[in-house]
């Protein structure tokens, strides 16, 4: 990687430029689920290998680190939802505990299992105050899903961490709704949802000349800059 121009606490400048120099952030045009021609794509699945993981989830662990050491959340363990996030809140207690903060985790399986332990549940149980992590928050689905589940065995879910947070309105590309789907999950459960970053903080990376050719940036950001005035929420919380 080339030297971080940034300083050390600007953890969502790194995080994008980790994201493109790894190839998991792309600009172009980009169908989405609700079919809108997006300009840019987040595939957290291409962190695929030991050192982008391990450094994925490095970002992930100073999310949380700063959220709690701001007085914003205290959390006793992680949970990882089914498939994405089993590795996802694994790798990131690993991260907490080389940073001392030591916490349990457990992940959920698609189908019980009627043999051996049993139950959906794998790891350690389901107690105290949970934070759920992910990899992004598309319908909410897995959120809805992992809060039932979590609050079925008596613990608290007390906020959802995700890498990026798109601050893009539900619907179509004809019927774009009122809220985005981040909004609709602190709405639902009334829990906040914390991203290492967002579409506000990637135009800011795009509006730095620092990041690359001039020229080239700005095409990015006008794309964007429009994508977002069509279909684009505030920040969250």
């Amino acid at each position: 990687m080339n030297a971080d121009p940034y300083d050390p606490g600007d953890v969502s400048a790194r995080f994008i430029r980790f994201a493109l120099e790894a190839g998991v952030l792309r600009f172009g045009e980009f169908r989405t689920k609700a079919g809108r021609l997006s300009p840019y794509f987040f595939n957290a699945g291409l962190f695929n290998d030991g050192r982008s993981l391990g450094t994925l989830a490095g970002f992930y662990a100073q999310r949380l680190r700063a959220a709690r050491d701001a007085g914003a959340l205290a959390f006793d363990m992680l949970f990882g939802p089914a498939y994405k996030g089993i590795a996802l809140a694994s790798a990131t207690a690993v991260a907490l505990a080389a940073d001392g903060c030591n916490v349990p985790f457990a992940f959920n399986r698609k189908e019980p299992k009627d043999h051996g332990e049993g139950g959906v549940v794998i790891g350690a149980p389901l107690a105290g105050r949970v934070v759920i992590v992910d990899d992004v928050i598309t319908a909410g689905t897995s959120v809805r899903e992992s809060v039932t589940l979590i609050r079925a065995h008596g613990a608290t879910p007390v906020a959802v961490l995700i890498a990026l947070d798109r601050q893009e309105r539900g619907g179509d590309a004809v019927r774009p709704s009122a809220r985005s789907a981040v909004d609709e999950v602190m709405a639902e459960h009334g829990i906040p949802v914390l991203a290492i970053a967002g579409l506000d903080d990637l135009l800011r990376w795009l509006a730095d000349d620092r990041n690359g050719s001039a020229a080239e940036l700005a095409a990015h950001r006008t794309r964007i800059t429009d994508y977002r005035d069509r279909f684009g929420v505030p920040a969250a919380g």
